[in-house]
């Protein structure tokens, strides 16, 4: 389990979310757009490094900063699919859940497409 939180003081306490529980939120919203291949596990490795992903192998990053959830997303997308499109679904899909989960309603989502799928 992830030992990095995002935390957020509250009125009554403090609220922690673990690092963790947002990536799978964001797998989950990813996997449910039409056109999308999957997250990019292998290819991507530059754009991986530029956005400082530590493990290629996620595909996705978040940082809570100033108050808002910033998330990146390594995604290949289906070939014969809208590029523009898929990554515009994927933006709205993982930020609506996001604010749906955690109650943040500050949130940014920038998708990286890293490569396209065939069907075999």
């Amino acid at each position: 389990m992830g030992e990095n939180y995002i935390s957020c003081q509250l009125d009554k306490g403090s609220l922690n979310i673990s690092e963790e529980v947002i990536i799978d939120v964001v797998k989950t919203a990813v996997c449910e757009v039409d056109g999308v291949a999957g997250l990019s596990y292998t290819a991507g490795a530059e754009i991986a490094e530029l956005i400082g992903l530590k493990t290629v192998s996620k595909g996705v990053k978040v940082q809570f900063v100033d108050g808002k959830i910033i998330v990146d997303v390594i995604v290949n997308v289906m070939y014969g699919s809208n590029i523009v499109q898929v990554a515009r679904e994927v933006q709205e899909k993982v930020i609506s859940l996001v604010q749906a989960y955690t109650g943040i309603e500050q949130a940014e989502v920038n998708v990286h497409v890293s490569g396209i799928s065939f069907d075999k």
